[in-house]
């Protein structure tokens, strides 16, 4: 009974439209007092609603909104653009190159998909279709670069997965860094596939090596986030909360004194902007927290676990049949809200069939992310549509080619541990 009060007011609380902190949250009070099985007050809501920020880790998700915030606003973009442009804008198809290689460059400032794609394509995608390039192809392209986000770190949703799970975020990242370039080599491949085959616009720019010295040194100053965040961790020095509060003021300095777009009278715009994207997902974690805790004390996560164990799975086979359940959780249900909901329920089976904190993680993670860019809850598509205009069934068409190449690198990363474990051991 209180498994079909608990997701059964869940799930009808999502489809009228009920944001997903709230329907969590709702239908966990529900379930407390409707079911006749449980027998707590809904005090037990509130204490776990704090218990489940009462974490540090937790404070490097605000700090990583603000830090992109600030660089977003600071003129990042066009910089980091310029420099991919150089990079690889002379062959064909060089300009679609440069937007995957630009999106993985702000992938690693902002670590949201969204963000990569409203920022990416504010800068190249009319321009790439004043030329010549497909309309399609181009905005499809988009959608699924900017699932490059919460996979070069940083990532919010790593964050929260290593909170959860105790796994450490610097391997997590690390783990990330190297998934993500295979991510990116793959859709490169793609590009220079479809640009040749379908014709695709080759420009005559011909860059200098002073020109490209002249747009390299101007994005020093965003490239150098990235180290100071990355660097922070992995060197021991800084904790991922610490590297994530230097590099806003590093990024408040790039924005303010060496690119000078950010003016004083932005802060206070930027920063209500970060405190409201950083609680969403702080009150999605939040909300997740008191319902998979209600979901375990009301025993339908034991029932579940044993279901799963006597089955007799093998570790690839479960990993599998997660990937799948992530993937269809993906199509109707925020990221990070999935991850905090099913891993409490998942991690446990997986630890005890011995597959790594590291490799379950980024399963966890890149499926979420996969999840950006299907319907009906596609924030990438939507950020797409926003750019370029277009309606969201074209934009799926288009980026059916970029996003099998995805898919590909998610199912490899599945079936071969060693892919996500390999700069971790």
């Amino acid at each position: 009974m209180t498994g079909i009060i608990l997701f059964g007011i869940f799930a009808v609380l999502l489809i009228i439209g009920v944001p997903v902190a709230f329907a969590l949250g709702c239908a966990t009070m529900a379930a407390i007092v409707f079911s006749p099985e449980i027998t707590i007050t809904t005090a037990v809501i509130a204490q776990r609603l704090f218990g489940g920020l009462d974490s540090t880790s937790l404070m490097a998700i605000a700090f990583f909104v603000l830090a992109g915030n600030l660089m977003t606003k600071g003129g990042i973009s066009r910089r980091l653009v310029d420099l991919a442009n150089s990079m690889v804008g002379g062959v064909r198809g060089g300009m679609s190159l440069a937007l995957v290689l630009a999106s993985a460059f702000f992938a690693a400032l902002s670590g949201s998909a969204p963000a990569t794609v409203i920022a990416i394509g504010s800068m190249l995608y009319a321009d790439m279709v004043r030329i010549g390039y497909p309309k399609e192809r181009t905005a499809g392209l988009l959608v699924v670069a900017g699932g490059l986000g919460p996979v070069i770190p940083p990532s919010i949703i790593m964050v929260v997965y290593a909170t959860m799970t105790g796994a450490s975020v610097g391997d997590m990242f690390k783990s990330g860094m190297l998934i993500g370039i295979t991510i990116m080599a793959a859709l490169m491949a793609i590009v220079l596939y479809l640009a040749h085959k379908e014709n695709w616009p080759k420009a005559d720019m011909k860059i200098t090596p002073g020109e490209f010295a002249n747009n390299f040194f101007k994005a020093i100053p965003a490239l150098l986030l990235p180290i100071i965040i990355l660097g922070g961790i992995y060197s021991g020095l800084l904790t991922p909360t610490e590297s994530a509060s230097v590099a806003v003021v590093w990024a408040l300095i790039a924005g303010m004194f060496i690119y000078k777009e950010i003016k004083p009278k932005d802060l206070v715009p930027i920063i209500l902007d970060s405190a409201k994207s950083a609680a969403m997902v702080l009150f999605i974690v939040a909300t997740s927290t008191a319902f998979s805790w209600l979901f375990t004390y009301s025993g339908i996560s034991k029932m579940l676990i044993d279901t799963i164990i006597g089955m007799h799975l093998n570790a690839v086979m479960f990993c599998f049949i997660v990937a799948i359940i992530l993937l269809l959780f993906g199509t109707f249900l925020e990221g990070i809200a999935t991850a905090v909901l099913l891993v409490p329920v998942l991690w446990p089976i997986a630890s005890s069939l011995g597959i790594n904190v590291v490799h379950f993680g980024m399963i966890v993670c890149i499926s979420n992310v996969i999840g950006t860019m299907t319907p009906p809850v596609a924030v990438n598509i939507f950020s797409a549509a926003s750019v370029s205009k277009l309606k969201m069934g074209d934009i799926s068409k288009g980026e059916i080619p970029f996003f099998i190449g995805y898919l590909f690198v998610f199912f490899a990363v599945v079936f071969v541990p060693a892919i996500s474990t390999f700069l971790v051991k």
